[in-house]
Parts: structure tokens; sequence; C-alpha cells
């Protein structure tokens, strides 16, 4: 395949910076995560409109629990009210919500807020917006692991039956991780799948992000050469 002809299945974002964002304005923390959910919104239709099938995004992950705690409690809230009232804007879009990460631990609210999105937007079919909550790349893999070998305690344990017991498992590696904010580092994101992902680090803060910037880490992975350990 040439490297211009590179097409993505599944975008993987960590939208980082939103506390940095809202600190050069003088804001509280929030408004950067309430400025960041709507580039998320924004983000989602731009993927859907240059058929990206997959869109995954870095919510929360197992880590972030140790912010302050006051802090913790906005993102619960933020999230539960975001998750409400947008379903009826992804429903008409087809955009398909689903979860990965823990629910154990997470309040009540959230988690049915969770069910609700993944329940009516279950026929949808444009594109499939898998949000990373309470997510941890290692705890994932220690889970995967821990339920396949209580299920099938005399089989041997290979990749492929490895990777149907993934929080997500029917979806395709990320083609390609954006992570924004200048940070170059994965912070424990799709550890098990992110083997050939191609990487896109970019200096602009999470909030800031647009479609233009969409394009712009699309075009660097249409020009990159994907050998998947092959030679030349």
């Amino acid at each position: 395949m040439n490297k211009k002809e590179h097409a993505i299945d599944h975008l993987a974002i960590i939208m980082d910076g939103n506390g940095r964002w809202a600190k050069k304005r003088g804001l509280p923390r929030l408004l950067g995560h309430r400025a960041g959910v709507r580039t998320l919104e924004n983000l989602v239709y731009a993927a859907k409109d240059r058929g990206i099938r997959y869109l995954s995004v870095y919510a929360f992950s197992s880590e972030n629990w140790t912010r302050p705690s006051m802090e913790v409690s906005g993102l619960m809230k933020l999230f539960g009210y975001y998750a409400r009232k947008k379903l009826n804007d992804l429903k008409r879009e087809d955009v398909r919500v689903r979860f990965a990460g823990r629910r154990e631990g997470l309040p009540d609210f959230v988690v049915e807020a969770m069910d609700r999105a993944e329940s009516e937007t279950l026929k949808c079919s444009s594109i499939d917006l898998i949000a990373c909550f309470n997510y941890g790349g290692r705890q994932e893999i220690l889970d995967s692991v821990n339920r396949f070998i209580a299920e099938n305690p005399d089989k041997p344990l290979d990749e492929d039956s490895l990777r149907g017991y993934m929080y997500v498992p029917d979806i395709p590696d990320p083609d390609l991780i954006v992570r924004t904010s200048g940070e170059f580092r994965l912070s424990n994101f799709w550890l098990w799948q992110c083997s050939y992902s191609e990487l896109y680090f970019t200096d602009v803060l999470w909030p800031d992000f647009d479609s233009q910037m969409l394009d712009t880490a699309i075009e660097s992975f249409k020009m990159r050469d994907r050998r998947y350990g092959g030679l030349r």
C-alpha cells in the first residue's frame, strides 16, 4: 500500500490540557473541563464526517482519582450531565456510545448515565464513540487475564483469546493516537492495543483542538510508512 493511501479506522485521543487551558485564563479548572467537553462534541462529528469509524477518548483515568476531591466530584457531575443532555443529539447523528473501564467505585448516577447511553445508542452505526472512563491499560490487561483464567482454568492463554476478554473486544486497535498539550507519553492508555499505533503529539491544549488540527494529524498519519515490523 502506498503510504498516502492510509485510512484511519480507529482514532484515539488523549484529551490533555484542560486544567492548563483554564489556568492561562484565570478560570477554575472545571471550566477547562467544560470547554474540553465542547471540543469533544465538535470532534465526534468532525471524525464522523471524515469517515472515521471508531473514536476513542481518554476521559478519566484510574489515576485521576488522586486529584483534589472537589475536582473529581465536579468531573463526575459534568460527565453525568453531558451524558444525559447530549444523548438525543448523539442518537440523531447516529453515534453509538460505549465505555471502557471499571464501573466499580463510580457514583450510581454516573453508571446509570453510562448504561442509558449505551442502551439507547446500541443500534447507531455511523461512528462508535468509546469513552475510556475510570480506565487504566495495565488494569485492563490484569482484569482480562483474570477473567480468562476464571472461565478457562485448563486452557492455555494466547493473544486471540485474551483479546476477547478486553473491555471493548470487538473494536480494532487504534491506527492513530493523538495527544494534546505537549506531553510525550501514553499515560496507561490502550497499552495492549497500541502495539502498532502511530503516535501524534501537539502542543495545543485540548479545548483549543479543532477540526483543522484534526486534519493536520490525519495528514501526518497518511505520510507514515506502516510496516508492522516488516522490511521496506
